[in-house]
């Protein structure tokens, strides 16, 4: 681990105060302060932040992702690293010059991702969150993709409708009464609208699937993540939508995704 000053600016005394803060993964959480910060005086500025309870990727401004470094803005959704599954997916799915969209693309993860791993992709992404689409198009178009600000499908251009083969929605699937219950990071930092799915935390995949059948092609697919226990009911909304889904699960990324096809 390298040094900034001394004190609590060495990397031993930033580990120390992430402790104290309670930063359970205080060790990574130091080395990636120390290798962002500029100076002795960014870095006190950049771990006080951090100790407050603001999200490391915020006080950095960027999150791995997929082995990708993804420029993360201050108010705008944290890709998560479960979410690698869903898009792992996705990749494997896609073939060479694939017609692919990301909804609810929040920083664009999934975008930039699908724009490296798929050759001669053609991806759009679109969010309703007007900070997500300017942090989504500095990770996207430079790429080669496109980013929409507008709900769900509204901004995507009419053309797609029957050429989508792929659908990522990372759509928010948080019961309302249940957002009190998330880690102070997301409920505080976050915008609400990435978290809050309506009661049973289907609320905005049911309009997702209501839709996907116009745009996606004949065997087009549309991913989902959700929680394993809402699996099941997730998979209905697809199919009643004429979808034929599929539940996928991983222990070890502890993430559980819906692979809806169209016929």
């Amino acid at each position: 681990m390298s040094d900034l000053g001394t004190g609590t600016g060495t990397g031993a005394g930033v580990v120390e105060r992430l402790r104290a803060a309670g930063c359970v993964f205080a060790e990574e959480e130091a080395e990636m302060l120390l290798a962002s910060a500029a100076g002795p005086a960014e870095l006190d500025l950049m771990v006080e932040r951090r100790a407050a309870g603001l999200p490391l990727e915020h006080v950095v401004g960027w999150a791995g992702f997929a082995g990708l470094r993804i420029e993360v803005d201050g108010g705008v959704f944290v890709p998560r690293r479960r979410t690698e599954f869903l898009v792992g997916h996705a990749v494997e799915l896609a073939r060479p010059g694939a017609v692919c969209v990301d909804l609810c693309c929040g920083s664009g993860a999934a975008g930039a991702v699908l724009l490296d791993r798929v050759t001669g992709a053609e991806v759009h992404a679109s969010d309703i969150e007007p900070a997500a689409v300017r942090c989504a198009r500095r990770n996207v178009e430079p790429r080669g993709g496109r980013v929409y600000e507008g709900d769900l499908f509204a901004p995507l251009p009419p053309e797609l409708r029957g050429r989508v083969e792929v659908l990522v929605a990372n759509v928010p699937y948080v019961p309302t009464e249940e957002i009190g219950l998330l880690p102070p990071e997301a409920r505080d930092h976050e915008p609400l609208v990435t978290l809050d799915g309506g009661g049973d935390g289907l609320d905005v995949l049911r309009r997702v699937a209501a839709e996907a059948p116009r745009w996606l092609a004949p065997g087009g697919h549309l991913l989902v993540e959700t929680s394993e226990r809402q699996a099941e009911s997730a998979a209905a909304v697809m199919s009643a939508c004429g979808l034929s889904p599929r539940v996928v699960t991983s222990e070890e990324w502890w993430a559980t995704v819906v692979v809806a096809t169209r016929p």
